[in-house]
């Protein structure tokens, strides 16, 4: 009797411990998103009330002038344990439709339910340092991000507006520790759901902290864009190439300045054809300045140039031809609501090489100068 109860208590005792242990591997939900809007006034007054300029492409997302404008809806649902997290990253709006453009054709045809997804993935941390990710994710180049909570200017860069936004595949991370990490995967071609061609893209990134408050980023993409040829089933040269580095040293505990430059190359025609396989290049800058002059209120600007005369990139002119393109950005922020609510008057003025712009009287213009108001809220 004495051995039995002994062994119940232990098998007690067991299954306590078993209790206990699944209680502390138990997955974390989290809910979190944002949604923002927009006012800007457009110096030049144009007809079309817009900020596009000749090409379309002048501006990412705040495309609209003179009136209020529905930015981006967002709702990112997360799941993690010890050992994976998955995020599942979902978007609405005019804005979610200009980050996912690739993603708009379906098994169906155009209004794939695929539009809204921003990113979906999963990871597996196999190893305190080896992280693996598989799914849709956000691009590891570049400063500014499509989450307008997290940049400090509203509008967005000239060199985030020419991607890439996300990539489709897999990607392994390698911590050899908090100051050092890099990066590599295998990716569908850029910015689309369904890969057009048979090759696919490979992607890095090297992480270093040299000093404490300085972050250094360097990345890369190499991907074949062209069409597969359907009279042979080859893939053309449509070879898409960038390099990017991107830095933040936070030199007090109020100021911060940053640096994104970042060069590409592209070769032959991006829609088959068999057209000349010829190399143009882009490239351009980006120095930020944030200071938090106090809890509630803080000033950022950006100035930045960017270079596409090679016309490969979305900013050139009707006919083809490229520009290059200096941009000056104000951001004051006004943080309220408990920390929920972000108001951020905006001045922007983007003073190009050539005439892109026509004013509301029909006149050719180099420049063009927004002022308006951003709010967001995230919870």
């Amino acid at each position: 009797m004495k051995k039995t109860l002994t062994t119940l208590f232990s098998l007690f005792l067991g299954f306590g411990a078993f209790a206990q242990e699944a209680k502390e591997d138990k997955g974390k939900f989290t809910f979190s998103g944002y949604i923002d809007s927009y006012y800007f006034a457009n110096f030049n007054n144009p007809a079309d009330r817009s900020n596009l300029g000749a090409s379309g492409t002048a501006r990412a997302f705040d495309q609209k002038s003179g009136q209020f404008s529905l930015g981006l809806v967002q709702t990112k649902i997360g799941y993690s344990t010890s050992k994976s997290d998955v995020v599942v990253d979902l978007t609405f709006g005019p804005n979610a439709d200009l980050g996912q453009y690739g993603n708009v054709i379906g098994p169906l045809g155009k209004g794939s339910t695929a539009l809204a997804i921003k990113q979906a993935y999963f990871n597996w941390k196999a190893t305190d340092k080896l992280t693996f990710t598989a799914g849709q994710f956000g691009t590891h180049i570049g400063y500014e991000v499509i989450d307008a909570p997290v940049n400090y200017n509203y509008s967005l860069s000239n060199l985030f507006n020419n991607g890439p936004f996300y990539h489709i595949g897999v990607k392994a991370q390698y911590a050899f520790s908090d100051k050092f990490s890099i990066m590599g995967g295998i990716v569908n071609n850029v910015d689309n759901l369904n890969d057009n061609n048979k090759s696919k893209g490979l992607i890095a990134q090297v992480f270093v902290q040299p000093v404490s408050g300085w972050n250094l980023y360097v990345n890369g993409i190499t991907s074949n864009e062209a069409n597969t040829d359907p009279a042979t089933g080859k893939d053309p040269d449509g070879t898409y190439a960038l390099l990017d580095l991107t830095t933040t040293y936070q030199i007090t505990d109020k100021f911060l300045v940053g640096l994104n430059a970042a060069t590409g190359t592209q070769k032959g025609d991006y829609q088959g054809g068999g057209g000349p396989v010829t190399s143009k290049s882009w490239g351009g800058f980006a120095v930020y300045s944030n200071y938090a002059i106090s809890s509630i209120f803080g000033i950022g600007a950006r100035v930045e140039s960017f270079n596409n005369k090679d016309g490969v990139r979305a900013l050139r002119l009707a006919d083809g031809t490229g520009v290059s393109v200096t941009s000056i950005t104000i951001t004051p922020t006004f943080t309220v609501a408990d920390s929920h609510l972000f108001l951020k008057p905006e001045l922007r003025i983007d003073s190009y090489d050539k005439n892109f712009f026509v004013d509301g009287d029909g006149k050719d213009q180099k420049s063009q100068t927004t002022l308006g108001l951003a709010m967001i809220y995230k919870f």
